[in-house]
């Protein structure tokens, strides 16, 4: 079964030049042409690797890496123009496995492309951008959280602190391992803008968050999230 690739890239020329050149090598390849298409045929269509221009419409090729790094390990590489070696950490930092500068030869493409595959080969397939809760679900290409079907209205950082914590659900987290992941490591002896945080995204996901049942506090330690079955 050959390889499936997701091309991201709003320049109609490169993606039909690239969607040939790939096929042609013997990839099934699927061309996304803003950024949050990518991020939707990341979650149905479970690629092997994707291929991100950074100069993308709707979403951003740099959130596009960002947001599908919080659910999919996906070995990711970027197209860019761009030749600063700052800009290129950034990169790597928002998740990017890899990066090609333009303009590049098919040949290395191609290259980097079968390092990539080798690499997400060896990698855990990961649990997909919807999980479920009981009655609680998050989307996590779309950045959807809902309750018995119900949209629940989280500011960006109670949705961030929702999927640290159900990512790692059932293990305890520490108040500094959170800080320093939502907040920064400037942050990370911050209690009480965390506490804050909780008690206002309980108020939202438990049935009685005087008594929480999703998120339990570990005293003198962190908090973990609690799936309704265990």
């Amino acid at each position: 079964m050959s390889a499936r690739l997701l091309l991201a890239d709003d320049e109609p020329q490169i993606g039909r030049l690239l969607k040939g050149v790939l096929g042609a090598d013997g990839y099934t390849v699927q061309v996304a042409t803003d950024g949050q298409a990518a991020l939707d045929m990341v979650a149905k269509w479970r690629p092997d690797l994707v291929l991100i221009e950074l100069r993308l419409p709707v979403v951003s090729g740099q959130e596009v890496c960002q947001r599908i790094r919080e659910w999919s390990q996906v070995p990711i590489i970027v197209l860019t123009e761009r030749d600063s070696e700052d800009e290129k950490v950034a990169l790597l930092d928002l998740g990017a496995d890899d990066y090609l500068t333009k303009p590049f030869s098919v040949k290395e493409l191609l290259a980097r492309i079968r390092v990539g595959l080798r690499h997400g080969a060896r990698l855990h397939s990961d649990g997909g951008a919807v999980v479920r809760f009981g009655s609680l679900q998050i989307d996590r290409a779309r950045r959807l959280v809902t309750c018995a079907g119900q949209e629940l209205r989280l500011t960006p950082t109670e949705y961030n602190l929702l999927v640290l914590l159900s990512g790692h659900a059932g293990k305890v987290l520490t108040h500094r391992m959170i800080l320093r992941t939502i907040w920064g490591t400037h942050s990370e002896n911050d209690l009480n803008t965390l506490r804050v945080f909780v008690t206002q995204l309980r108020r939202k996901i438990e049935l009685d968050p005087a008594n929480p049942t999703l998120i339990i506090t570990e005293s003198g330690i962190g908090y973990r999230f609690r799936p309704p079955d265990h």
